[in-house]
């Protein structure tokens, strides 16, 4: 059962394989390199330098504490040698303490961070998937397939099957409230 299912799906492949164009069985696909979207995708563009800025913002106030406890450390050592020995063990908790203190607020402010921009980064993808599926729907394709990140489903694929840069600039025009200009016909499309 096993040999024969594999020798339907090698015929399969060889079947498909011999077909031109992109309508393989009659079906017209495309593909999208996802991990140029998020690159110039303008959207995620300012999202990051929004969260640049904010973590920026964060970090000088969190810099300020920091240093602050960095100067009662560095003069706890020479006050420890006057005071003695009860005074330092005290000091010692309260510096401890200031530090775990610093610490949480440092994790607090990562999850501040993560949390805030991570619903506008999925709000952007979200976007980003319903336009693509609106544009294959648009164009009438029967598949668009996703490359370029970790989870490739395409090894290889001509050229003239990306429709990466169309899907782009109606993502930027569409997040910029610009009006959606007609797009060019693809290569495969001309020849059809």
């Amino acid at each position: 059962m096993k040999k024969s299912l594999l020798i339907f799906g090698c015929a399969l492949a060889m079947f498909s394989c011999n077909k031109e164009g992109g309508e393989a069985s009659g079906f017209k696909t495309a593909y999208v390199d996802t991990s140029k979207l998020s690159k110039d995708y303008e959207e995620f563009k300012d999202l990051e330098s929004q969260s640049k800025v904010k973590m920026e913002e964060m970090g000088r106030e969190l810099d300020g504490k920091v240093n602050q406890w960095k100067l009662d450390a560095a003069s706890f050592q020479e006050e420890a040698k006057v005071k003695g020995p009860q005074w330092a063990q005290l000091k010692g908790q309260e510096l401890q303490k200031r530090e775990q203190e610093l610490n949480m607020l440092q994790q607090g402010m990562m999850k501040q961070l993560q949390d805030e921009f991570g619903v506008k980064n999925d709000s952007a993808v979200s976007k980003m998937k319903k336009l693509i599926r609106d544009y294959g729907k648009k164009k009438g394709y029967d598949y668009v397939y996703g490359t370029g990140d970790a989870t490739n489903t395409i090894l290889y694929a001509k050229d003239s099957y990306d429709i990466t840069n169309d899907v782009l600039k109606e993502l930027n025009s569409t997040y910029k409230g610009g009006t959606k200009s007609e797009d060019t016909p693809k290569k495969e499309e001309v020849k059809k």
